[in-house]
């Protein structure tokens, strides 16, 4: 036979095209319309209708860059229209939509008169069924459209000045399309449906496979059936003639995929928050629209965040959302606030996002999540397995390790093992999205994907329009119906994700194991970008840390009675959990987010600086004596862990002399040598004599890199950054402080347009020196990296991490470790060999890099740490990291494992003096410093009991005791939602409990007070 299969296939392409796409909806007729701009913030519906409608012309331009305007739709629909079997009405909207980035433009929401949703309007869905009016054959409604400008530009990654409101001008975005009544043929949109799903299996076929041939000689028979001049008439026997195709059944041994509606929504990236509210209302009204219309189809929806902003905006909305929960098609999955970075949030915060979240969904639906659900987040840290199975989860989801561009992950589902042996039922959907449209390209891919074939027969397709919103169609649907049982095809079956793990734990039992963190090989950046959002959360941590300790001791303490203030803490804590969303602390979104984010943190650190003024008064009373409240959990200045109490001053000041052009700073702890340049030359610690800093090199270096990946400009450091790089070794000066007894030296330095200062402190009696980095960073496309070349043969670094640390290797054997070529550290990193070790600590730093060389002099090792201080990317926010930052680095030489613990506390927990008149005595005492308290706090439930969180920080088993200096009635372990649990290693007592707990063990315990 000759072969023509090219010819059929173009043949096909424009029959679509030209024939049965225009005859969908063969009869049209314009709506009469009126709009009124909003001057700036959108308004409440029923406010807007209120307003003058001025009359809008067809095709006109509209929208300046995140402005919103309100159409008001009227007409008649035309008698006899929608009376035929196959015929409906239906109201098409087209606000001047593109045919790609479905959730990257303008989209709309149709409103009812009485202020009631009736359904989004977007790219790929902008039809409104006549009966949704509820006005019978009249048309009368509105539309609220957004002109949300196009930040992602083709992902070209230009500068753009649209991401803040500010500089993004006034000229309109879009001009409307189509705005019509119009008759929908039934019939000829189940043909498209046919069609779309049969070319897209058949373009995914073997040339040599029969059935791809099958196939086509259905749509070539098809074609020859149908008249193009009347397509509405034979569109009847166009299915016909495909029918026998799509009946065949699937293969017996075809992959099955359970197809969970899905709309991955950023709750901030290339728009505001205030614009994801909105984006939440569009996509949740299409969902519970599309489920009106069939009782199978079944959506997972994540962040709790998201579903508090529609009770509190769209209260209607949120009662529809009710009723599809309790019919279990709409369901809460995740059991988090929001789909948080897993990175740099610290332990307590992390635990917080379930903590919050599944409270929420708990109280709203009664539905506690048992998955973690975390598709796109920029990589997965180590110790979430033990913090989602002490939320009382059990299976883990993830999507963007498929982005990796290195090694690709030899499992599509494994248990996960964390730092503390957690397992965890983890999956990686094969289809490589979290937004698929069920095509056949999508649908193949999951099946040829799919590395555990002759092990597990099913996974995971998450289909809907995401990341900016958008969700599930129609046409997805009616691709799911098709492919359920179709030859050549996966089957699919709509289901939930907890449907899909309770499949997957029977069919594969014995599964394999990923141990340790799963980095994702890209965005690496995102360590960096935004140093001040970055602070922001770090601090904001922090003080969150504090208020609860000192109100929970108040409340216990005070002799006059203090009140816990457990909804503003709470309400703090959500939105600190709001800003670890994956794209606001990564830095990886406009401007306009992280001005909020800013804001933001402001408004938290003014918040919680009075909550701990308010209990810090209650505690110490009125006096004018001095005392520390120490909030670390070690000892600190003679005052007691979680105490407040007179601090006792170190009895000698540190020393400084002159030196070579430079200074000798000397506490008789440690001894540290900065030369004329301002680098640090030498660094001792008496207790051990030995040179921390390598032979011929120089700690305290600033290194200024080139900084321009490939794509992805906020997010990526390419490995090619180290190739060009600018050592910092000149200052304008380097000279001497006065400070109260603290040795310091002042170092400045100009970078390209930026300005620099360092202050290098040395402290009586401290085991560290401070180096604090004030910059004025003006620079574009630059890494600015400050490094330390250390005397150390360290084969591994150890980076903190939630509830622990994390082991890396500093060698690149293979391409595993090569791709680690900038990694993520909490508050501190450590190098070391058996016997001496180095520690360096931040006060808002997360990106570091550790390599190491041998030298050739001595055949010594070089082991480097740098921390990434700032970058300058240049999309999506232009100005990223311009201005002024303020960061705070220690080097602690000598140092083991528990002192870069206690290092990284003390660095990022300043010391707070207070005036007051009498001691506080700790609510807790910890026998063992491995055994670290992490979060002090009253309970959820409003009891009063007092609930301790504490982690084993050494990464070995450690022993020890907590005792409570409080009345107690009881001792119970508890989950992380303060359930009680059995805990293996604590053995309440009457006081406290004993502790045997396992390397990084996760320990939560309720002291009843009584």
């Amino acid at each position: 036979m000759h072969d023509d299969r090219t010819i059929t296939e173009v043949r096909l392409a424009r029959f679509v095209r030209e024939r049965i796409a225009p005859a969908i909806y063969a009869r049209t007729v314009p709506l009469s319309l009126s709009s009124w701009d909003v001057a700036d913030e959108p308004v409440p519906a029923l406010e807007a209708m209120r307003q003058e409608f001025r009359p809008q012309e067809h095709g006109a331009a509209w929208g300046r860059p995140w402005g919103t305007t309100w159409l008001r739709l009227q007409g008649e629909v035309p008698e006899s229209w929608g009376s035929g079997p196959d015929t409906a009405v239906e109201v098409v909207v087209d606000l001047g939509f593109t045919t790609e980035a479905p959730g990257f433009q303008c989209e709309g929401i149709a409103w009812r008169p009485d202020g009631s949703i009736i359904k989004a309007i977007s790219p790929r869905n902008q039809y409104i069924p006549l009966k949704l009016l509820g006005t019978g054959m009249a048309v009368d409604f509105y539309v609220e459209a957004a002109a949300n400008p196009d930040m992602a530009q083709g992902w070209t990654f230009a500068p753009t000045p649209l991401g803040d409101k500010a500089t993004a001008g006034g000229a309109p975005q879009y001009r409307l399309g189509t705005i019509a009544i119009a008759e929908l043929n039934q019939c000829v949109w189940e043909l498209q449906q046919d069609v779309w799903t049969l070319a897209g299996l058949m373009e995914q076929l073997p040339l040599e496979l029969p059935r791809r041939h099958e196939i086509l000689r259905a749509f070539e028979r098809m074609m020859d059936v149908m008249d193009p001049d009347d397509v509405a008439g034979t569109a009847a026997a166009g299915r016909q003639a495909l029918a026998t195709v799509l009946s065949r059944p699937a293969y017996a041994s075809a992959h099955q995929l359970v197809a969970t509606g899905h709309a991955h929504i950023d709750s901030a990236w290339l728009w505001p928050v205030r614009e994801t509210i909105r984006k939440c209302a569009r996509t949740f009204s299409n969902v519970v629209a599309l489920m009106d219309e069939d009782p199978d189809f079944v959506f997972s929806c994540s962040s709790a965040q998201q579903l508090a902003w529609i009770k509190e905006s769209y209260p209607e909305l949120f009662s529809r959302i009710r009723e599809k929960v309790r019919a279990g098609q709409f369901i809460p999955v995740g059991g988090m606030w929001v789909e948080s970075d897993t990175n740099m949030p610290g332990g307590e915060a992390m635990a917080r996002q379930f903590v919050e979240g599944k409270a929420f969904f708990l109280a709203e639906f009664g539905i506690e999540c048992r998955e973690a659900w975390l598709p796109d987040s920029f990589g997965y840290s180590a110790a979430l397995p033990q913090i989602v199975k002490a939320a009382g989860s059990r299976w883990f989801l993830t999507q963007k390790i498929s982005w990796n561009q290195t090694n690709r992950m030899p499992h599509h589902t494994f248990e996960w093992e964390g730092i503390d042996g957690t397992r965890l039922f983890t999956h990686f959907p094969p289809v490589d999205t979290y937004n698929s449209d069920l095509s056949g390209r999508d649908l193949a891919h999951a099946e040829r994907n799919y590395r555990d074939h002759g092990r597990g027969t099913v996974s995971l397709v998450p289909f809907g329009f995401g990341d900016g919103g958008g969700g599930p169609t129609r046409e997805m649907l009616a691709a799911a119906a098709r492919t359920a049982d179709l030859e050549g095809s996966p089957k699919v079956r709509i289901g939930s994700a907890e449907s899909f793990f309770r499949q997957a734990e029977a069919d594969y039992p014995a599964l394999p194991v990923w141990v340790g963190e799963m980095y994702l090989e890209l965005h690496r950046g995102t360590y960096t970008s935004q140093a001040r959002t970055k602070k922001g959360n770090r601090r904001s941590e922090h003080l969150l840390r504090e208020a609860e300790l000192w109100c929970a001791t108040a409340a216990v303490r005070a002799a006059d009675g203090f009140e816990y203030p457990m909804a503003e803490l709470r309400r703090l804590w959500q939105l600190v959990l709001l800003q670890q969303f994956h794209d606001i602390l990564p830095g990886s979104s406009i401007a306009w987010v992280h001005k909020d984010a800013e804001r933001n943190y402001q408004a938290i650190g003014t918040a919680l600086e009075s909550l701990i003024s308010q209990a810090a008064t209650a505690l110490l009373g009125s006096g004018d004596r001095q005392f520390l409240l120490n909030a670390a959990p070690h000892a600190r200045d003679g005052v007691a862990a979680l105490g407040a109490g007179e601090p006792v001053p170190h009895p000698n000041a540190a020393q400084t002399t002159q030196h070579d052009g430079g200074y000798v700073l000397d506490n008789g702890i440690i001894r540290a040598v900065v030369d004329a340049d301002g680098l640090l030359t030498s660094l001792r610690d008496y207790a051990s004599g030995r040179e921390a800093i390598a032979p011929g090199q120089r700690g305290n270096l600033l290194e200024l890199h080139r900084d321009t990946p490939n794509e992805w400009d906020a997010w990526d450091i390419d490995e090619f950054y180290r190739r060009n790089v600018t050592p910092l070794v000149r200052a304008e000066s380097v000279r001497l402080s006065s400070d109260d007894g603290n040795a310091v030296v002042v170092v400045e330095r100009r970078v390209g347009t930026s300005t620099l200062t360092q202050h290098i402190t040395l402290a009586p009696g401290s085991p560290s020196l401070e180096i604090a980095t004030s910059v004025d960073w003006q620079e574009r496309e630059k890494l600015l990296k400050l490094g330390f070349a250390l005397d150390v043969r360290a084969d591994r670094s150890a980076a903190e991490t939630q509830f622990g640390h994390v082991f890396r290797p500093t060698h690149t054997n293979t391409s595993w470790e090569a791709a680690k070529f900038e990694i993520c550290a909490h508050r501190w990193i450590h190098v070391g060999e058996p016997g001496y070790g180095v520690a360096l600590s931040n006060s808002s730093t997360y990106g570091h890099d550790v390599c190491r060389s041998i030298r050739e002099s001595d055949g010594g090792t070089t082991t480097t740490v740098r921390l990434s201080l700032l970058r300058a990317p240049k999309f999506p926010d232009p100005d990223a990291d311009r201005g002024p930052h303020e960061l705070t680095v220690t080097i602690r030489p000598g140092a083991s494992i528990a002192d870069a613990v206690q290092e990284g506390y003390r660095t990022n927990l300043a010391p707070r003096l207070v005036s007051g008149a009498a001691a506080v005595e700790p609510l807790f005492s910890v026998s063992n410093p491995a055994l670290v308290v992490e979060a002090v706090k009253l309970a959820q439930d409003g009891s009063g009991d007092v609930v301790v969180r504490l982690y084993e920080s050494l990464g070995e088993r450690s022993a020890g005791s907590i005792t409570a200096h409080f009345p107690v009635s009881n001792i119970l372990a508890t989950d992380l939602l303060e359930r009680t649990v059995e805990a293996p290693g604590v053995m309440p007592g009457a006081r406290g409990a004993d502790l045997s707990l396992r390397p990084f063990q996760l320990v939560t315990l309720r002291f009843v007070r009584g």
